[in-house]
């Protein structure tokens, strides 16, 4: 059964402690504009929505990669998309083919996104509340989120 992480919306207190353990997993710092995850705050409704990169079935962002440095691997049990640093040139295309807006150009000049920790998402085990968690999915409902995914993309391919 594939593995995912997977957001409760509801259990989110926008503490951002995902953002502090995915920045320094990776960089060595507690830096939440260096982390592959964000938490978009509504302030005026008191909502907050964590956005991670949904390791899409068809990843965009791999297709458009003039230099290939984006390719599909798995990491404990789950699909995920990596980011090759000898291949990739910084021509920021990915970030523009992504329709969640998960994947930045670090400091360095080297697309950065999720890479689910090597099978141990950092956000995951840090989420105080559960909000996030990086579970078991049954093939039915991983295909329905990524179905969801390409309806997003069609809605901003449609209103453009």
């Amino acid at each position: 059964m594939p593995k995912a992480l997977v957001v409760d919306l509801d259990k989110c207190t926008g503490c951002r402690s995902c953002e502090l353990a995915c920045s320094f997993k990776h960089h060595g710092e507690f830096n939440p504009a260096k982390s592959a995850i964000h938490v978009s705050i509504f302030a005026d409704k008191a909502f907050y929505v964590p956005v991670v990169c949904y390791q899409c079935n068809k990843p965009f962002c791999k297709e458009v990669c003039p230099t290939g440095a984006l390719y599909a691997s798995e990491a404990n049990g789950a699909f995920v998309v990596k980011v090759d640093t000898e291949k990739c040139v910084g021509c920021k295309m990915c970030m523009l083919a992504c329709p969640f807006g998960s994947i930045t150009v670090q400091d360095d000049g080297f697309a950065q996104k999720c890479d689910l920790c090597g099978g141990e998402p950092e956000c995951a085990v840090f989420c105080v509340p559960g909000a996030i968690e990086f579970k078991d999915m049954e093939e039915s409902s991983l295909k329905k989120t990524r179905a969801t995914a390409e309806k997003f993309y069609q809605q901003k391919e449609d209103s453009q």
